[in-house]
C-alpha cells in the first residue's frame, strides 16, 4: 500500500479505524519549529463529530507525540503522532465481512487484499485515517504560518446551498480558523444545516464543495509538467476519502470564458506584482506566480446512508441488499475543510523546502 506522500517533507498514514490506534509520521521538518500541542488540539476539534450533523461515534482525539519533539520543538528527526482509538463499537460491522457497502471501498479492498483487510468501520479506507493527517498538518501550518503563508477553507456549498467566495482573503482566512462550521456568510450555515438534517431524517446523506485559499506563498515554487503544484496539490487532496473533484482557479467555468477574460494581466505598483483577476489560481505551468493560490474540492455524499440498498455478497456474487447499521455522519464536508486545510500545509511544506531547502520552515 502507497501511505506516504512526498518528497522532502513527507507524512505516512498508519493504522485502521476499529484498530487500537491511528497516526501519522512527519519526516523532513526542519529542526527547531515550535509544536503547539494547544493548537494541535484545536485542530483536531475541527475534525471531530459534533452534535447531530455527524457520527455519534466521539473520540477524544488525543495526539501523543512520541518522537521528533524535544523541549516543545522539533529535532529534525521523524515525528510520530499516536491517536488511541477509544469509541469503537465494531459489532455493528458483522454483516460488512460479505457485504459489500455501495459507494465505500469493501468490493474494491477485497478484489485487491483477497478477504484479509480489516473491514470494520472502513478500516484503513475510513475517513477516520485523516486524524492523523490532521495532526501532522497542525506542525505544518504552524511552520509555515511562521513564514506569513496563510491557509483557510470554507464550506462553499451544502446539498443546494451556497456560501460566498472569498472576498477580503485575509479577513476571511483569519475567521475561518476557529469556526466548527467554516462559512464566510453566517446565515448560509443555518441554511446548510437544515439541509444535513433533512437527508438525516430521510435516512440520506448530502455532500458539497470546499473552496481553498492560500496567501503568502511566492513566485516560482512549484514544477514543471508532471510534478506541477496542481499536480501535487491534487494528488493529495484526491486521497481525502470521498474528494471526486479538484479544480483551480476558475477551472471548469474556464472552459467557458474567451482568452481575453480568463487571463490574468499583470501589473506592477511599488516593485509587486500584482493582477485584478485570479483565473489561474495562483499557478502557471505548474508554478506559483505570487497571487494568491485558489481552489476547489469536490466533496461526495457520505456512502453511508441508512436506505435499504442494492449489493452483492462478496463471497457468493449473488445479489443480495443491505441496510446499514451503525453509526454515521449524514454529512462530512463541514469535518473534511480542517483536513483539506492541513493535506494543503504538507505538501507546501514539501514543496517549499524542495525549492529553497528544508531549513527554509524554521522561522
Amino acid at each position: 500500500m502507497k501511505n506516504t506522500f512526498g518528497s522532502s517533507v513527507s507524512v505516512t498514514v498508519f493504522g485502521e479505524s476499529h484498530g487500537e490506534a491511528i497516526g501519522a509520521v512527519l519526516d523532513g521538518m526542519a529542526p527547531g519549529i515550535a509544536v503547539d500541542e494547544d493548537f494541535i488540539a484545536h485542530q483536531m476539534k475541527l475534525r471531530q463529530s459534533v452534535g447531530a450533523l455527524s457520527t455519534a461515534r466521539r473520540e477524544a482525539d488525543k495526539v501523543r507525540i512520541v518522537s521528533g519533539v524535544f523541549n516543545g520543538k522539533t529535532t529534525g528527526t521523524p515525528m510520530t503522532l499516536i491517536i488511541e482509538n477509544q469509541d469503537t463499537r465494531s459489532r455493528d460491522y458483522g454483516e460488512l465481512a460479505y457485504k459489500a457497502r455501495p459507494g465505500h471501498a469493501d468490493f474494491s479492498a477485497n478484489m485487491k487484499y483477497h478477504g484479509f483487510q480489516d473491514f470494520r468501520g472502513g478500516g484503513h479506507f475510513s475517513g477516520r485515517i485523516t486524524a492523523g493527517i490532521v495532526a501532522a498538518g497542525s506542525v505544518a501550518i504552524t511552520a509555515l504560518r511562521n513564514k506569513g503563508i496563510r491557509i483557510g477553507t470554507h464550506i462553499l456549498s451544502c446539498g443546494s446551498v451556497y456560501d460566498r467566495s472569498f472576498e477580503d482573503l485575509i479577513d476571511d482566512i483569519d475567521r475561518l480558523g476557529d469556526m466548527e462550521f467554516a462559512v464566510l456568510d453566517e446565515a448560509k450555515a443555518a441554511e446548510m444545516q437544515v439541509a444535513i438534517t433533512a437527508a438525516k431524517e430521510d435516512g440520506d446523506s448530502v455532500g458539497g464543495r470546499l473552496e481553498t485559499a492560500v496567501t503568502g506563498v511566492p513566485a516560482g515554487v512549484g514544477e514543471p509538467w508532471f510534478d506541477s503544484l496542481e499536480s501535487v496539490l491534487a494528488h493529495a487532496l484526491f486521497s481525502i476519502p470521498a474528494v471526486k473533484g479538484v479544480e483551480f482557479g476558475a477551472g471548469f467555468a474556464a472552459a467557458d470564458m474567451l482568452g481575453s477574460k480568463c487571463n490574468d494581466c499583470f501589473c506592477s505598483e511599488n516593485g509587486a506584482i500584482s493582477s485584478s483577476t485570479n483565473n489561474n489560481g495562483g499557478i502557471l505551468g505548474g508554478i506559483t506566480t505570487g497571487l494568491p493560490i485558489l481552489f476547489r474540492t469536490a466533496v461526495k455524499p457520505t456512502p453511508s446512508i441508512y436506505k435499504e440498498q442494492q449489493t452483492i455478497d462478496i463471497n457468493t456474487l449473488g445479489n443480495t441488499t443491505l441496510c446499514i447499521k451503525g453509526r454515521h455522519d449524514p454529512a462530512i464536508v463541514h469535518r473534511a475543510r480542517v483536513v483539506a486545510d492541513s493535506i494543503t500545509a504538507l505538501v507546501l511544506c514539501d514543496q517549499l523546502a524542495m525549492r529553497f531547502g528544508t531549513d527554509w520552515l524554521k522561522a
